[in-house]
């Protein structure tokens, strides 16, 4: 004897007039007496059945929004409305008690206060909006490995267990490891630069820790970083045109593959050929000579970011701007030096992207060479022997080399307008949560 045919709810279409299985979770029951619509969800989205068979109808009655369900029916057309499926057979595969939020509602989803939408967030994720969000970050990740891939990168996975800190010990989560102190990774920088004296150019998309006391929209504590390091290199602005290169190849895909959930935000994918850049003593001397900034010297504060890509946005029509030759002293150890300007302070051979207002990526050139690497700890008291496995690679020869990281959650934020980076996270963790 034939088996039923089992689809999904995308795919219903296509089988008009057989007799199909489909698995799901009720998104929403309509009662009309003689007769019950039972809207079933999966991951495709959703598709309306009708019950009116006398045997089947009053367990469809009681079934609950959120309870998983098996049904079978005939899928028949609808005029101006796809399908439908009529049911001959309905089983409870697990019947879910009230759900204290109106999932089926996007006006009252939406409504909801960022504490209870995290409170609850093992359910609010079944919500299309959050559905969609993180289809379209694990987009952005496959193309960000399709596209490094093609230009000969390598996936590593570094480790997240280690013996000392990047920035030298600062904003690190201790953890005991056998009786020894361990720390959680702020970033693979180390692991990526000790590759590429194995693969030249390598790649990894993985969680960091940051240990820092912020509670705002752009931070999180644990966020899945997107890095790449590349080797003979001449200077950052190789890092950068890789990079330029990347996000035009990552933008397409999630334009290509995930217009429905773009279009639940209404969000608008950039397009550009080259994405303006400039140092940022003239991002400076711009915002305070013609933007109205009223901000500190020396870095560029939330509404300083803003401002200038309003302005370059409404200059050259890309949301997008490289702010670029940041002070050596506000740089990692590793960051390469570059000559000062009108002999001012030291500055690095560096880079933040900025998107929509949002420092979205930080990158730049490294010190390559061993002795420069060592003056370097030295001159922020760093003792060089505490990074001595760090070291090897450099005593051992390395090339001219560089790279970058992004902040999945904050490109995704961007890229949908969403307020919070919160929400692009799966089960965010900051300084108030570690849970759910």
């Amino acid at each position: 004897m034939m088996s039923t045919l089992e689809i999904q709810a995308g795919s219903a279409e296509a089988h008009q007039g057989e007799t199909v299985k489909i698995r799901g979770h009720v998104h929403t029951v309509r009662d009309l007496g003689n007769l019950a619509f039972v809207v079933v969800r999966d991951q495709t989205g959703t598709v309306q059945t009708i019950v009116e068979e006398p045997s089947l109808l009053e367990m469809a009655k009681k079934l609950t929004p959120e309870s998983v369900v098996e049904l079978e029916g005939r899928v028949v057309a609808q005029p101006k409305k796809g399908v439908e499926i009529s049911v001959c057979g309905l089983e409870i595969l697990s019947r879910a008690e009230t759900v204290p939020i109106e999932l089926a509602k996007t006006s009252k989803v939406d409504a909801l206060a960022l504490t209870t939408m995290l409170d609850y967030r093992p359910i609010t994720l079944r919500t299309e909006k959050a559905r969609a969000i993180f289809i379209i970050e694990a987009e952005m990740c496959r193309a960000f490995r399709e596209y490094l891939g093609q230009q000969s990168f390598r996936e590593i996975h570094s480790p997240k267990l280690v013996s000392t800190g990047t920035e030298g010990g600062a904003n690190l989560f201790a953890v005991d490891y056998f009786g020894k102190r361990a720390y959680l990774a702020q970033s693979p920088q180390f692991y990526k630069q000790m590759m590429v004296g194995v693969f030249e150019r390598v790649f990894e998309i993985g969680p960091v820790y940051r240990a820092e006391q912020h509670d705002t929209t752009r931070h999180l504590n644990e966020y899945i970083s997107m890095d790449y390091e590349m080797g003979f290199i001449k200077s950052e602005q190789d890092v950068i045109a890789m990079q330029v290169r990347l996000l035009k190849h990552m933008f397409a895909s999630v334009s290509e593959n995930c217009a429905k959930e773009l279009a639940l935000f209404g969000a608008v994918v950039p397009k550009f050929e080259t994405i303006p850049q400039l140092k940022l003593a003239e991002a400076i001397e711009l915002l305070r000579t013609k933007l109205g900034w009223t901000g500190e010297d020396g870095d560029l504060d939330p509404e300083g970011e803003r401002l200038l890509c309003q302005y370059f946005l409404k200059e050259t029509g890309c949301d997008l701007v490289y702010v670029t030759h940041y002070p050596l002293s506000s740089r990692p150890f590793y960051a390469m030096p570059c000559p000062s300007e009108n002999g001012g302070a030291p500055l690095s051979h560096s880079f933040d992207l900025l998107f929509r207002g949002l420092e979205v990526t930080t990158g730049g050139q490294r010190i390559h060479l061993y002795q420069d690497l060592m003056a370097a700890m030295r001159g922020r008291g760093l003792d060089p022997e505490t990074f001595s496995d760090y070291l090897q690679c450099f005593r051992y020869g390395m090339p001219p080399h560089g790279g970058l990281a992004i902040g999945l959650e904050r490109l995704a934020k961007q890229l949908l307008g969403i307020s919070t980076v919160k929400l692009t996270a799966l089960f965010p963790r900051d300084i108030n949560r570690l849970g759910p």
